[in-house]
């Protein structure tokens, strides 16, 4: 596990190149407002746009996480608690008036940063008040 990359990943650096190159500015491996030991893997403050790239393994990608068999009961346990993790984080940021938009691994980085962008933007349009998720699991 600890061989495991939790930040930087490949997916994660190229969405952020992506981002990046069509010239949205961000900050990476954010705090999560009032959770300790929990982070944003990049946001967008002022427009109060978080993203998430998740792990299909880590946090129970329907197409692609595995059970480990041996110590099972122990590993489900474990993917159990990030998943409700995983939840809890995007309803505190939620109710904290945040657009939570949260992909799998597998996503392609493309995809993933055409629809960040488009989060932003209407995230940016849209008072504070009245701001939704545009994407969420």
């Amino acid at each position: 596990m600890s061989r495991q990359s939790s930040r930087d990943t490949a997916q994660e650096l190229a969405v952020r190149r992506l981002l990046h190159a069509s010239g949205l500015r961000y900050r990476v491996n954010v705090p999560v407002p009032g959770m300790p030991r929990r982070t944003i893997d990049i946001a967008f403050g002022p427009t109060k746009v978080a993203v998430f790239l998740d792990g299909c393994f880590w946090h129970g990608c329907p197409q692609h996480a595995t059970q480990p068999k041996s110590n099972a009961e122990w590993w489900r346990t474990k993917l159990d608690k990030n998943i409700a993790r995983d939840r809890e984080t995007t309803k505190h940021l939620e109710a904290a008036g945040w657009t939570v938009l949260r992909f799998w691994e597998h996503e392609a980085p493309d995809s993933v940063a055409h629809t960040v962008a488009i989060a932003k933007s209407e995230a940016q349009k849209a008072p504070s008040s009245r701001r939704q998720v545009t994407r969420a699991r």
